[in-house]
């Protein structure tokens, strides 16, 4: 089954927030596909003959082109440059960080390094447009050129344009010939100041012939630009992140003002691509899924066993002995009713905890938790006797890849290793070909979404990530027997409070957050026990709030809740002695400690 759909094609330069942006593209109901920053753009690629989703579908003609981020710099070696046709060929561009320096550049501007690096949350100011002229809007056959385009792209910086007028009223517009200038779109900018998300230590110094500057930072630092001819558009800031003011307002600006696209794409047509994917690759061969009973993996487990044969699909789950309080029949209970019908509980405490004896290092940790994933796995696998076109599944989000540094591109810096990226076990497994990752290109709100159309219990679809290596990267320093079982208890007081307590708006305090966990400190402080001076565990406490793990803010607890559930902690805890809250957001933290 073939479709042709409008698609954006992103051209990924290293950024950590590149998948992002095809994310939030997809949000806004258009296809979009990520390549290579230096791949070269062949007709068969632009008509979309060779671009396809997971399922082998073809995608329609590119209507637009986005530059990414990067961690490298314009100037240096290291700095990719897109193939030189992406700007003959008439096709709207979007330059984002990186992207925006990446397009002055290539056209005669400057770059340099800025004095102070712009970080964060920084304001923003967008200049008066007036509106197009008439002489304007006669060129190129009758249409109203760039200086209508532009129009519609500021659209999406005007707090009095909603995101639903720019949706409807130019996804509506592109599907006439001759799309006019919505109505809903003000003549003039007038409340434009926004707060924009940036990382840069780079700046525009000196604009490329035809380049116009129409946003500035607070800094005084070239934040939007436009070219007056070409469609050519730039941010010196991610409107991808969460925290971006208007952030989703100016994709969609591009993508349906500028680029004229219409929404055609849909999570359910991407299962039904995951599954014909799937059915393709795997065929009549095994395929074992390791589980860890978490969203990502249970989802993972609900795909397999949607698209084959039950008896063909064997699930396997290991007690680590890093597990959540009761987390062993929690996963049972949820994949038998899943349909799953060989499901493999390995009881491996006492080697993992082995070999993680002395060990000290964040990275050495899950590198031996990792290692010892695949082994054992391995080892079990011969005991099931299951043939060696077995393919190994994993619940794999593209969060994983691009924190290990293994995004679509070569260039990506690694953040942390994950337990089934970074281990070279798993490494030796991709290069043979037998692995399978159907969720590698999805976030984790959005696997939310598929576990829902796939009938996961809306339960598990909610419950908050829980990472591979479990508590061993919660308890920072050796991990042990016993500090496990005391985390285990205060984790288990934390979630279950969060669950029972509710917000302001109605809801629990659990669904109201991301991602909620304890931390066990390597540090033992004084406190009173009755009348007895003893010495107890430091407890830290997490709870933040995000759309997609890349970015995270702290949950703003009511103080009488905090207090509560700390008194609750000591006082049922008994090794706990203080406890603590983490009040860092990502960046610069990131949301596990390890």
């Amino acid at each position: 089954m073939r479709f042709n759909l409008d698609t954006i094609l992103i051209l990924d330069f290293g950024s950590q927030t590149t998948q992002l942006i095809g994310r939030r593209i997809r949000e806004l109901g258009v296809y979009s596909e990520i390549i290579p920053g230096d791949s070269p753009l062949s007709e068969e690629l632009l008509s979309g003959k060779t671009l396809t989703d997971t399922g082998g579908r073809t995608g329609g003609g590119i209507r637009g082109v986005i530059l990414s981020g990067s961690p490298e710099s314009v100037y240096t070696e290291a700095g990719a440059a897109p193939d030189p046709r992406v700007y003959r060929l008439g096709i709207p561009l979007l330059g984002i960080c990186y992207g925006l320096q990446r397009m002055t550049w290539d056209q005669g501007g400057c770059v340099d390094p800025l004095p102070k690096r712009e970080y964060g949350a920084i304001g923003v100011k967008i200049r008066a447009v007036p509106p197009c002229t008439e002489q304007e809007a006669g060129r190129s056959g009758g249409h109203a050129g760039n200086a209508e385009k532009t129009q519609r792209f500021l659209a999406g910086f005007d707090k009095a344009v909603s995101l639903q007028d720019i949706t409807e009223g130019f996804s509506a517009a592109a599907k006439t010939d001759n799309p006019p200038v919505s109505d809903s779109v003000p003549a003039e900018y007038r409340d434009c100041s926004f707060t924009a998300w940036m990382s840069h230590g780079d700046t525009l110094t000196r604009l490329a012939d035809g380049f116009r500057e129409y946003g500035t930072s607070v800094s005084g630092y070239s934040a939007v630009v436009i070219h007056e001819e070409e469609p050519w558009f730039g941010l010196q800031f991610h409107p991808e992140v969460t925290h971006c003011e208007r952030g989703m307002e100016i994709l969609a600006a591009f993508v349906f003002g500028v680029c004229g696209c219409k929404r055609e794409w849909t999570m359910e047509q991407y299962m039904e691509g995951l599954k014909d994917s799937l059915f393709k690759r795997i065929g009549a061969n095994p395929v074992l899924l390791l589980i860890s009973g978490g969203v990502d993996s249970t989802v993972a487990g609900a795909l397999l066993l949607k698209t084959l044969p039950a008896d063909q699909v064997h699930l396997m789950y290991m007690d680590t002995g890093l597990m959540r309080k009761n987390e062993t029949e929690t996963v049972k209970t949820a994949l038998e009713r899943l349909g799953a019908e060989h499901l493999h509980i390995i009881h491996a405490e006492t080697e993992f905890l082995d070999a993680l004896k002395g060990l000290e290092d964040p990275e050495a940790k899950r590198k031996v938790i990792g290692d010892l994933f695949i082994s054992i796995q391995e080892r079990e696998v011969a005991r099931l006797g299951l043939p060696e076109t077995c393919f190994l599944a994993q619940g794999t989000l593209y969060t994983d890849l691009i924190e290990s540094g293994k995004g679509i591109g070569k260039k990506a810096r690694l953040i942390k290793s994950h337990h089934n990226v970074g281990s070279p076990l798993v490494d030796a497994k991709r290069k043979a070909g037998r692995i399978v990752e159907p969720l590698d290109r999805l976030y984790k709100d959005e696997v939310r979404v598929l576990g829902s159309i796939l009938g996961v219990d809306e339960e598990v679809v909610r419950r908050h990530p829980f990472p591979g290596p479990g508590l061993a990267v919660r308890i920072p320093g050796e991990v042990t027997r016993e500090k496990c079982a005391i985390l285990r208890e205060a984790d288990a007081v934390f979630i279950d409070e969060l669950k029972k307590r509710r917000s302001a708006h109605g809801r629990s305090l659990y669904d109201e957050i991301w991602q909620a966990f304890a931390v066990l400190l390597p540090i033992r402080s004084v406190g009173v026990a009755g009348d007895e001076r003893k010495y107890g565990w430091v407890l830290a406490l997490r709870a933040i709030t995000s759309a997609d793990g890349m970015t995270a803010d702290v949950y703003p607890f009511p103080s009488r809740d905090l207090l509560e559930i700390s008194t609750l902690i000591t006082n049922t805890v008994r090794d706990i002695g203080r406890v603590t809250y983490d009040i860092s957001s990502k960046p610069p933290a990131t949301i596990e400690w390890e």
